[in-house]
């Protein structure tokens, strides 16, 4: 098979894994067949990674997964050569930055980390490769290799899948809960150790993992639980949600429609405020369901059921206090500290860091600005569904 008709396949097959910031279908400079992916380095910056497969050949028959033995799709494989020629070629025009890989499982783990590993080494060491490297670890490989990998990869991911251990076993059965976590473990030690005087680099960028959401009955609190758990057990840097999508001749097992993308979205606003915005697990506003509210965003649930935090003086306020504002972000937020060091903040001021100040005006005092009843019903009215009248109500 020629390496255009593997790279359409490969590329086209590693989409499904979420383990990095975003997907794309293609790039200007080599074709439509090249997945992109993006990664954050230590430093902050955005990095563009040609997302490819090592292989869609796999051992595994986990029900949810397009790339499973029992899969009829099309296979292939590149040689460890090719992915190295690639991403050299990729990355000298500029195309791309570095590197995601991921892989099917063929003849065993050790086996498959082998290759995987072998392609960071080739590019570390014979060709001087300095871009970024994101590698997908196999939890049952040797120790030995996921400590090799981490010598190479600026980021290692393992991915946990489902949310219960119980569903991993149903849908997964060659996969074993207790072992992923005894990997992530392994990883976040070998990280921290990295992290002393003189100590050789290991994953300078972390570790992430990615959760199915929607294959099973696991609810938003639930996932959100194990996410918050995975956050101070592991050190990781990300946890990555990816909405369940039907495959062709899929299992009873599994549920027949798609779960809402905007679940998925919902569930990453949820994680941002845990992680940034000092929310606790419990502050996090769910039904009777245990899942968020799709109509509006988590943390303006979060303000509307507790309206007697708000209104906050913009210009008293404690930096805390003004992350829980709808509307304000983390940088918004400095800004504003910044900035009233100097003078006394305006609307119009929060208007000129674009501010949306509909979504503001209910939650703020400034010296031209209260908050008046119109200002809640033209927010209402701009969410729009009759759920949104319900908390507004009292």
């Amino acid at each position: 098979m020629k390496v255009t008709n593997k790279l359409r396949i490969l590329a086209d097959a590693a989409k499904y894994d979420a383990s990095c910031a975003s997907g794309g279908a293609g790039r200007d400079g080599f074709g439509n067949s090249a997945g992109i992916c993006h990664a954050y380095t230590p430093d902050g910056r955005c990095v563009s990674l040609l997302k490819i497969l090592l292989t869609n050949f796999c051992i595994y028959d986990c029900l949810y997964c397009i790339n499973r033995k029992s899969s009829n799709v099309p296979r292939a494989r590149f040689t460890v050569e090719e992915i190295v020629r690639l991403t050299l070629g990729f990355y000298r025009r500029n195309c791309v930055e570095g590197l995601f890989l991921s892989s099917g499982i063929i003849r065993n783990p050790d086996y498959t980390m082998e290759q995987i590993v072998e392609v960071a080494r080739i590019l570390r060491q014979q060709h001087g490769f300095r871009g970024y490297i994101h590698l997908k670890t196999i939890p049952d490989a040797d120790p030995a290799l996921l400590a090799e990998a981490g010598k190479y990869a600026d980021r290692l991911s393992l991915n946990i899948e489902l949310p219960s251990k119980e569903s991993l076993a149903r849908l997964a059965p060659e996969k074993d809960h207790l072992r992923i976590r005894r990997s992530m473990g392994r990883m976040r030690t070998q990280i921290e150790v990295s992290q002393g005087k003189n100590a050789p680099p290991f994953a300078p960028a972390g570790q992430s993992t990615q959760v199915i959401v929607g294959a099973d009955r696991s609810s938003d609190r639930g996932i959100l639980g194990i996410s918050a758990d995975l956050y101070a057990s592991y050190g990781l840097r990300r946890v990555y949600y990816s909405a369940f999508s039907p495959i062709p001749d899929a299992s009873d097992a599994l549920p027949p429609r798609p779960a809402p993308l905007l679940r998925e979205h919902r569930l990453y606003q949820a994680d941002w405020l845990l992680r940034h915005y000092g929310f606790k697990l419990n502050e996090i506003e769910t039904g009777a369901d245990g899942n968020l509210n799709l109509e509006i965003d988590p943390k303006l649930a979060w303000a509307l059921a507790n309206q007697a935090a708000f209104p906050l003086d913009v210009n008293r306020a404690s930096r805390e206090a003004l992350l829980r504002v709808p509307g304000l972000g983390v940088r918004t937020v400095e800004r504003m500290l910044q900035a009233r060091r100097h003078h006394r903040i305006r609307l119009q001021d929060l208007s000129r860091l674009r501010v949306p100040i509909r979504k503001v005006r209910p939650f703020v005092i400034t010296p031209d600005h209260r908050p008046r009843p119109a200002d809640t019903r033209t927010l209402l009215a701009s969410l729009g569904g009759p759920g949104q009248r319900d908390l507004f109500a009292g």
